[in-house]
Order: C-alpha cells, then sequence, then structure tokens
C-alpha cells in the first residue's frame, strides 16, 4: 500500500466538538420523539398552502445536493478518466453515503403516514407517471449503491481471520471485479434524480415566481447539484487539512477549482439565456422580494467564477474558501427558492419554520458529522498514514 493510500486518522473519538454536536443531536432527537409521539403539527408549521417545509427543502433537496460529491467524483475519475483526482474519490464517496443515508431518514419524519412508506416498493401501488415516485425510486437505489461503493473500506480494515471465516475475501474479490457496475449506477442514477427535482417544481406553474419557473429546471438542477458536490468536496479537504494537519491537497482542488468554475458558467449561462428568451429578464429589477432573492442568488453563484477561474486567485486558499462557500450558499440558496421562498400558493397562506422544524435538521447534520469523524478515524478514508495521523485533534 503506497504512502497516499487511505488509512484509517486515529485518534479519540469524543472529543469536546464530537460533545457539542451530541448535545444538538439529543436536542433534534427529543422533537424527533415528539413528532412520532404527537403528530408533525406538534413541532412543525407546515399546512395545506405549504406542505413543503424545512424538512424537505433542508434534507432532502439541498441535503442530497450536498452529498453529490460522491457522484461529481465518480463522473470525472471514471467516466472521463482524470485519475490525478483519485485521492478525492474515497473522501467524496463518505460524504455522499450519509448525505444521502440521512436524507433518506429524514424524509420519514416529514411523511404523514409514515408506516404506508413500504407502499412505495408495492408493484400494484406504484405510480409510473409520478416525478416524486421517481425520485424516490432513485434516491433508495442510489442509496443502496453507495454503500455498496463503500464496502471496500470495511474489508480492507477487517482482520485477515475474520474475512478469513466468513469467506468475506470472496466479497472482496467479487466487489474489484465488478464495481465498474456499481459505479455505472452511481453516475446514472443521480443524474436521474437530481434533473427529476427540477422536473418536480414543473406543477408548480404560474404558482413559482418566473424567475425560476422554466422548462430547462431539470438541466439546472443537474448542473447546480454537480457544482455543489465538487463545492462541498473541496470544503470537507479544505476542512480536513486544516483541522487535522494532513498534507495539502491543494494543486488538486486548484484543479478542481477551475472544473466548478465552467459548471458555473454554463449554470449562468443556461437561466440568463433562459430568461432572455423568455422575455423574463426585466423582473430582476423590479424591486421586489423576488428579484432581491434573485440578485443575491445571482451574486453568490457569479463571485465564486471570478476567484475559481482564475489561477492567481486560486491559488489563494482563503480566496478559495470563502468561493466555496459562496458556490455553496448560491446553490442552497438557488433550491430553497424553488421549492419554498419563491413560490405563492395563494389564499393568503404563509409559512415560517418553527424552532423544533430547525433543530431537527440540526439534529440530522450533527450526526452527519459526528459519524463522518467516526468513519474517518477508524476506516481508511484519507489518504495518509498512522503514524502520521495519530494525536491529531478534532
Amino acid at each position: 500500500m503506497s504512502e497516499t493510500a487511505p488509512r484509517p486518522l486515529g485518534g479519540p473519538i469524543v472529543t469536546k466538538p464530537f460533545a457539542i454536536l451530541g448535545v444538538f443531536l439529543l436536542i433534534g432527537g427529543y422533537f424527533i420523539l415528539r413528532r412520532f409521539l404527537f403528530g408533525m403539527a406538534d413541532v412543525s408549521n407546515m399546512s395545506n398552502g405549504y406542505p413543503i417545509g424545512t424538512w424537505v427543502v433542508l434534507d432532502v433537496v439541498i441535503g442530497t445536493a450536498f452529498g453529490c460529491g460522491g457522484f461529481a467524483m465518480a463522473l470525472l475519475v471514471y467516466i472521463f478518466n482524470r485519475n490525478v483526482y483519485h485521492p478525492l474519490m474515497r473522501p467524496a464517496l463518505l460524504g455522499g453515503v450519509f448525505g444521502y443515508t440521512l436524507a433518506g431518514l429524514a424524509v420519514m419524519i416529514d411523511l404523514g403516514r409514515y408506516w404506508n412508506a413500504f407502499n412505495l416498493l408495492m408493484p400494484w401501488y406504484a405510480q409510473i407517471n409520478s416525478v416524486i415516485f421517481e425520485v424516490a425510486l432513485c434516491v433508495m437505489a442510489y442509496i443502496t449503491v453507495l454503500w455498496i461503493e463503500f464496502w471496500p473500506a470495511f474489508l480492507e480494515r477487517m482482520p485477515v481471520a475474520i474475512k478469513q471465516r466468513f469467506n468475506l475475501h470472496k466479497l472482496q474479490v467479487f466487489l474489484r471485479r465488478y464495481m465498474y457496475v456499481f459505479i455505472g449506477l452511481g453516475v446514472l442514477l443521480p443524474t436521474m434524480h437530481q434533473s427529476s427535482l427540477g422536473s418536480v417544481l414543473l406543477i408548480m406553474g404560474s404558482k413559482l415566481s418566473p424567475l425560476w419557473y422554466t422548462q430547462w429546471l431539470p438541466l439546472l438542477y443537474l448542473i447546480s447539484a454537480l457544482t455543489m458536490g465538487y463545492g462541498v468536496v473541496m470544503l470537507e479537504s479544505t476542512l480536513v487539512q486544516r483541522s487535522f494537519k494532513l498534507p495539502s491537497e491543494a494543486a488538486l482542488l486548484a484543479k478542481l477549482s477551475r472544473v466548478a468554475a465552467g459548471l458555473l458558467v454554463l449554470f449562468l449561462a443556461v437561466r440568463f439565456g433562459d430568461l432572455l428568451a423568455r422575455g423574463q429578464l426585466g423582473r430582476a429589477f423590479a424591486g421586489d422580494r423576488y428579484s432581491v432573492l434573485f440578485l443575491i442568488e445571482t451574486a453568490l453563484f457569479a463571485a465564486p467564477v471570478l476567484i475559481l477561474a482564475s489561477r492567481r486567485r486560486c491559488a489563494n486558499m482563503r480566496l478559495r474558501f470563502l468561493a466555496t462557500i459562496s458556490l455553496l450558499a448560491a446553490g442552497s440558496l438557488y433550491r430553497m427558492n424553488g421549492y419554498l421562498l419563491a413560490i405563492d400558493p395563494g389564499n393568503g397562506w404563509t409559512y415560517f419554520p418553527s424552532a423544533p422544524e430547525l433543530m431537527i435538521t440540526v439534529g440530522v447534520v450533527c450526526l452527519e458529522i459526528m459519524l463522518y469523524l467516526i468513519f474517518v478515524k477508524t476506516l481508511p478514508v484519507l489518504p495518509g498514514s498512522i503514524a502520521e495521523a495519530s494525536g491529531r485533534p478534532s
């Protein structure tokens, strides 16, 4: 195994930051328990006018985009054969595993009759003309594929005696031989459901502001998912490198930044080209709530291009980090606007999330971070040696 091969990070798992995350997880868990005991109305401000609240928007629509790091890197490494980015692959895959798995679990909190969720797998209940049905099936399948793709990390960590006792070496050989099948599915499935998340909004019609409503929504959502995926990879790599004093991946991140910049330019070109073609660009300067949201969102998308597309600016780690934050904020706001803020259901309906709603989402995010810390410290995820990694702060 080479020096850059993935190794467990080592070090204590329960640290002060880990304990603080655990407190927020317990708070979120308390409100989740109340939701299941006393009903959704006990903790949520959702209504018939706003049936999609922050749980779906933050945990699923935005959360799965944050989990697209594995999808974005697989597309780059395995489809476009850019093997230079391979050291970023497994950490990105782990982020995808947790991003999608916890998003799938969070859906159960949002479902009114969650005990009927298994009906999704019953052929006689299939709604083949439903976009949401396709999204649900694709997300379920992709979660399975992500865990299969990550399974070699578990096998590499297992003692040889256990693998021999349970013939797990055969599973290891099988995964090496046929992993390309799962990699292919790992690129196909998110391509389908991320674009379909845009298709869901097509049924909104006049309820969605023309600044966001367009027939190009599937393409825009797919591009934004890829862009956010690369952004998450850059953010995670920077934070982990600084927190655990790992070798810098600045050269790789600089190259990846230009890929993200190209996607941002493509996104803005499609979006503004569509607005011009439909004659709706003037609404961006109307001075109302929608135009303000649109201009903030556009500024957040445009600012990273100026940094990430420049070799000189991109070499500055602080500027690159700020550009990554702006990119992720832009993608998140774009999706939140489309599903929540830029929608007018009529009949005087209003919505503002309750504190318990937000704390449930915070709890889910804290759980994801805690699991990520456990996995990188105990499984071969990050490049480097155990000797190099031991004793680092969390």
